[in-house]
């Protein structure tokens, strides 16, 4: 009896590492290969109890998560599941159990065939095999005499949050910045400009560290300015920084501790300007509501209020992911024009 529990804990054990290495080990594995290991790993779990076996592919995936990062304990508080929050690649079976409500005569087609469930951990693989990754981005100037490609080191990372995640960032951010206007968040962590020019004014929230943009009133330099205090980075936006670690969109030896959300209205923009070199490389961009360009060079022109000239243009759709590296980072300067909508 002992030997047969000994036996069923070393299962267990085997399939609970297993199934949190899982994503990573099918990476660049043919399809019959993924679905072998896939089946073997099923095999393997399959001696415990149903009901156990899900909680603790869910318990697993949650230590995954929070393992990514060494700066801070990193844990969603929107949503909702086995342990109150609501994962990633169960916003996207949520949203496809939408789509089949909507379709209501479609469903009534397919009755009496069950539908199949995914464990979180496929869903998760499924949708990290979706991500498009464009790293071949090649622009050539002149830089102090040699011909230069100023935007190696860039990445796009398209289809990294779908269009639940994106709506539950989003509404999440709506909700900072009422917070924000009703002083509810530390002074220098909201900031809402008077608009007083097209393109000047935009609202932006800053959580980790505080970055001067200019020199401000007390003499403080263009920088992050460590005597000042902002609030810290939300739990949503560290599951999304946790996504990006473990979808290989940024790499785990460089996990972002701050970020800088900001709000474009209609006309507003980015002048040219190269980040400041407070924040390591790389550093990325995500995108959402609504598709822009982002205009790099090694000299870009200002044309008007909210209007430049570079040598690349690069879109960004919504939901991707810009990372920023390399000449791209500091080689190239990179605005972005008056955006067209919010």
């Amino acid at each position: 009896m002992k030997n047969e529990e000994e036996e069923e804990d070393a299962a267990a054990a085997a399939a609970a590492l297993l199934a949190r290495w899982l994503p990573s080990l099918l990476i660049d594995m043919c399809a019959p290969c993924a679905r072998l290991l896939q089946d073997r790993a099923s095999h393997l779990a399959s001696g415990r109890k149903e009901k156990k076996q899900e909680q603790e592919q869910e318990l697993e995936l949650d230590q995954s998560f929070s393992s990514s990062s060494s700066h801070s304990c990193l844990c969603s508080s929107e949503g909702r599941g086995n342990n109150g929050n609501l994962s990633w690649a169960d916003m996207a079976q949520e949203e496809e159990e939408e789509e089949d409500e909507v379709d209501s005569s479609s469903k009534s087609q397919e009755q009496g065939k069950g539908k199949i469930l995914l464990s979180r951990e496929t869903r998760e693989f499924i949708r990290f095999k979706q991500v498009g990754r464009k790293k071949d981005f090649m622009c050539f100037e002149r830089v102090n005499g040699k011909l230069v490609n100023i935007v190696q080191g860039l990445e796009l990372h398209t289809s990294v949050f779908s269009a639940a995640e994106q709506k539950r960032i989003v509404d999440f951010i709506y909700k900072l910045q009422q917070q924000g206007r009703e002083k509810q968040l530390r002074e220098r962590t909201y900031s809402e400009p008077r608009k007083w020019m097209k393109g000047k004014g935009r609202v932006t929230i800053q959580f980790g560290c505080c970055y001067n943009y200019a020199r401000d009133r007390v003499g403080n330099p263009p920088g992050i300015v460590r005597e000042e205090e902002v609030d810290p980075i939300p739990p949503l936006f560290k599951t999304a920084i946790r996504r990006l670690v473990r979808w290989q969109v940024l790499p785990p030896s460089c996990i972002p501790d701050s970020c800088i959300v900001n709000i474009y209205e209609q006309g507003d923009c980015i002048p040219p300007h190269i980040d400041h070199h407070d924040f390591v490389r790389p550093f990325c961009t995500l995108s959402f509501l609504s598709e822009c360009n982002i205009i790099f060079g090694s000299n870009l022109k200002i044309l008007g209020p909210g209007e430049f000239a570079g040598s690349i243009a690069v879109p960004l759709p919504v939901g991707s992911v810009l990372v920023l590296n390399g000449n791209g980072a500091d080689v190239a300067k990179h605005s972005v024009p008056a955006v067209p909508s919010k």
